[in-house]
C-alpha cells in the first residue's frame, strides 16, 4: 500500500478521546486517509501514555480524565467551532458514550465509537440487578437517546471490529449463502428484506466466531492479565452477564437463562459471567473449538436487525446471534487466574504491541448455521507480519477494530446529517470498501461440522441429537 486513498477533508477540529492501543492506531490512518492537518487534532487522555507518538506526529494533548461533573466543560471548548465541522472519536474506557455523543450532537458535531461504554460503577456494583448490568441495558439507553433526537449529526454507535465490522460480515455472508443454496433474490435495500433474506436462506443463527493465535516473546507471569486489546475492556465485559440474542428456532432455555421484563428484547442474559460461559464453535484454521460466550453489542443489535414480525406485532423470526471467542492463549490463562483468584483482577495489566508478538493471526468472522449448506464463516485472517507491513502502532486486533473506524468516519463524513446509527444500519459495501485493504485475506469457508461432531462417547451428556444447531447443544454445560 504505497498510495494511500484520501476520503476526503475533515474541516474541523478532530478531538480523540482516549490514547491507548486502539487510539494509537486509529490516529495514523485519520492522518493517511483524511486531508486534515495534526494540528487540527487534540488527544484527550487521562494520562502520558503513548506520549511519544503524539510527539511523532505533532498533533495536541490534553491530559485530562473525564467525568460525569466536567465532560461538558472539558469538551465543549474543543468541539464548539465557527467554520467547518468538528469530528469526536470516542475510544475511551469509563466514559459515557450515550452522554458524550448527545454532547457532540448538541454541538453540531459527527462522532464515533466502538463500545457503548457507560461511566464507571456499571460494571462492578454488586447491588446491582444482573438486568442492569447488561449490553441490553446500555444499548436500550442509546435507543431511547436516538428516540429522544431524532435525525441531526451523524453518530456512528459501537463501530470497531465487533462490535461494527461484523455486522458489515454478516450481510456478506448472507448473499454469499443465498447464493450458495441456490436463492433467487433481490438484493436487499430495507432492513426489512435483509431479514426476509436470512429467513429464506434458512439461517438459524450466527456465531461471531474468533480465533487469536497471536502469542508474546515471553511467557505470561503469574499476577498479570496478558491481552492483545484493552485490558480494562476485556475484564468489564468479561465479569458481565454473558447475553445472547435469542432466536425463534430455540426449544430450550439454559437453567441460568433470564429474559428481559419488555416481552420485545431480542436477547436473554445468563446468571454467569461470559468469561466463564463457554460455547461450541468453528473457525478455519482452528476448526472446532471452545469460545467464551462474553457478551458483545452486536450479540444484540444482529439479532434485532434481522428480526421478523407480524402485523399483530409477534416476532416470526429471528436468529439466535452470540459471541464465541477464543482469545490469545495468554488471554485464557489470564481468566483462568482471575476467575480462581477467585474474581479478583491481577494488578498488572499487559498488552502485546507489535513488537511484544512472536506470531499468529487473529482470525475474526462470523459463523452463519442452520442452512442448507449447514455452516459458513465469513471474516478476516489478518496476521501480525502483514499487520507491521499495513500501518503502524498496532496488531493484528488493533488493526481489524481501527480500520472499522476508519471506515465509520468515511461513511459518517459521506452522510454527515443520519442522525444516530448503528453499524448494522449503515452501507456495508462502503465500509468493507475502505477497511478490507487492511484486513489480510477476507475468506469464506463452507463447514460440515455441526456442535454434535466429534462428540466424546465416555460421559452422559445433555443434549438434542435431532436438531444440531441448538443452543442447548452449543453450550458447554
Amino acid at each position: 500500500m504505497s498510495d494511500y486513498p484520501t476520503y476526503g477533508p475533515l474541516d474541523g477540529p478532530v478531538i480523540m478521546i482516549g490514547f491507548g492501543s486502539i487510539g494509537r492506531g486509529t490516529l495514523p490512518l485519520i492522518l493517511r486517509h483524511f486531508d486534515v492537518k495534526p494540528e487540527q487534532i487534540t488527544v484527550v487522555a487521562p494520562d502520558d501514555a503513548n506520549a511519544a507518538i503524539l510527539a511523532e506526529y505533532g498533533v495536541q494533548k490534553l491530559t485530562s480524565l473525564l467525568t460525569e461533573e466536567n465532560y461538558r466543560a472539558v469538551l465543549t471548548p474543543l468541539l464548539a467551532t465557527k467554520t467547518g465541522r468538528a469530528f469526536c472519536v470516542n475510544l475511551s474506557v469509563d466514559t459515557s458514550s450515550v452522554a458524550i455523543m448527545a454532547l457532540v450532537r448538541e454541538l453540531g458535531a459527527l462522532y464515533i465509537d466502538t463500545v457503548i461504554e457507560p461511566w464507571p460503577g456499571f460494571y462492578d456494583d454488586p447491588a446491582a440487578p444482573l438486568a442492569q448490568r447488561t449490553n441490553y441495558a446500555l444499548r436500550q439507553s442509546l435507543l431511547a437517546e436516538r428516540r429522544r433526537r431524532p435525525g441531526g449529526p451523524t453518530a456512528v454507535s459501537a463501530c470497531g471490529a465487533n462490535p461494527g465490522m461484523v455486522s458489515w460480515f454478516v450481510k456478506q455472508a448472507l448473499l454469499d449463502v443465498a447464493d450458495a443454496v441456490g436463492l433467487g433474490y433481490i438484493r436487499p435495500t430495507t432492513r426489512t428484506q435483509w431479514a426476509e433474506l436470512m429467513r429464506q436462506a434458512g439461517v438459524r443463527g450466527i456465531h461471531i466466531a474468533e480465533r487469536d493465535t497471536q502469542r508474546g516473546r515471553k511467557p505470561k507471569a503469574i499476577g498479570t492479565f496478558v491481552n492483545t486489546w484493552s485490558v480494562d475492556g476485556f475484564i468489564s465485559e468479561g465479569l458481565q452477564p454473558s447475553e445472547l440474542g435469542w432466536g425463534t428456532h430455540e426449544k430450550w432455555l439454559p437453567p441460568q437463562a433470564q429474559a428481559h421484563d419488555d416481552p420485545a428484547a431480542p436477547s436473554i442474559y445468563l446468571g454467569r459471567p461470559g468469561a466463564d460461559t463457554r460455547v461450541r464453535t468453528w473457525c478455519p484454521t482452528a476448526g472446532p473449538q471452545y469460545g467464551l460466550c462474553v457478551t458483545h453489542n452486536e450479540s444484540i443489535s444482529i439479532a434485532d436487525y434481522f428480526t421478523l414480525t407480524s402485523d399483530s406485532g409477534e416476532v416470526s423470526y429471528r436468529p439466535t446471534c452470540h459471541y464465541a471467542y477464543h482469545p490469545a492463549d495468554d488471554a485464557m490463562l489470564s481468566w483462568h487466574e482471575l476467575l480462581g483468584h477467585p474474581g479478583q483482577p491481577q494488578r498488572t495489566h499487559e498488552i502485546f504491541d507489535e513488537a511484544d508478538i512472536l506470531d499468529g493471526i487473529d482470525e475474526l468472522g462470523v459463523l452463519l448455521y442452520g442452512h442448507a449448506r449447514n455452516a459458513y464463516w465469513f471474516g478476516s485472517r489478518l496476521s501480525v507480519e502483514e499487520t507491521r507491513k499495513l500501518a503502524p502502532y498496532q496488531n493484528a486486533t488493533g488493526l481489524q477494530v481501527t480500520s472499522a473506524v476508519l471506515a465509520g468516519m468515511v461513511w459518517a463524513v459521506e452522510n454527515a446529517d443520519a442522525g444516530i446509527v448503528e453499524a448494522d444500519e449503515i452501507d456495508f459495501d462502503r465500509c468493507l470498501q475502505v477497511q478490507r485493504p487492511y484486513l489480510g485475506p477476507v475468506e469464506g469457508h463452507f463447514t460440515t461440522w455441526t456442535p454434535l461432531t466429534g462428540r466424546s462417547a465416555l460421559f452422559p451428556q445433555d443434549i438434542d441429537p435431532d436438531d444440531p444447531w441448538q443452543f442447548r447443544n452449543v453450550l458447554v454445560h
